[in-house]
């Protein structure tokens, strides 16, 4: 039984090495090249490590990273949503649904459906951990686009209140971000970086 779980987790250990050629619209700080799905989810991990202090309320860190190191490996199958985009939805959870029983359930039943369930939980944004992976999720962008004159906000022309939308899901996890967070988009404007 140890040598078949085993098995069944070192296969999807490397199945999800597909997530680095996964790759995001968002550029990396001060850069021309554009982030993979890996990169950023390891970045989200150590932010989390660093930033739990801002968190509102305690949180299992544990139990956040978990969800900001898994809540990608879906677009293995189902892609890369780009939060802008006016086309398709952001919210495609059932296309991810699929990828999620798919590739979680190479793992051995119990931990596969430990998996599932967080990135559910993730997605579903209602707890105080999943509120604060997802204003990690929210801010690694931001901070990037800064750090790119604008980035994707001025080559995909997405307006202020759009980002700002999208953004305030920061405010969830941690006030003390989000003010932060806040200050930078208003500085973003004055800088002419984000059209208001």
């Amino acid at each position: 039984m140890q040598t078949d779980n085993l098995l069944k987790q070192v296969r999807f250990i490397k199945e999800i090495d597909k997530l680095k050629y996964i790759q995001r619209k968002t550029r990396l700080f001060n850069s021309e090249r554009p982030e993979n799905d890996a990169e950023h989810s390891w970045h989200l991990a150590v932010m989390t490590i660093v930033l739990a202090e801002h968190s509102d309320r305690p949180i299992d860190i544990l139990k956040v990273l978990k969800m900001v190191l898994i809540h990608d490996i879906v677009e293995i199958d189902a892609g890369d949503t780009f939060i802008y985009d006016n086309t398709k939805s952001h919210t495609n959870s059932e296309e991810e649904l699929v990828a999620a029983k798919r590739i979680f359930g190479l793992l051995p039943t119990e931990q596969g459906e430990e998996y599932i369930a967080i990135w559910k939980e993730f997605e579903e944004g209602l707890s105080k951990e999943a509120k604060f992976a997802r204003s990690m999720d929210r801010f690694e962008p931001l901070l990037q686009n800064i750090s790119n004159n604008g980035g994707t906000w001025k080559e995909f022309n997405v307006p202020y209140q759009k980002v700002y939308d999208k953004k305030s899901a920061i405010k969830e996890g941690s006030s003390t971000i989000w003010s932060y967070a806040e200050n930078l988009l208003n500085e973003s404007v004055s800088k002419g970086i984000l059209k208001k």
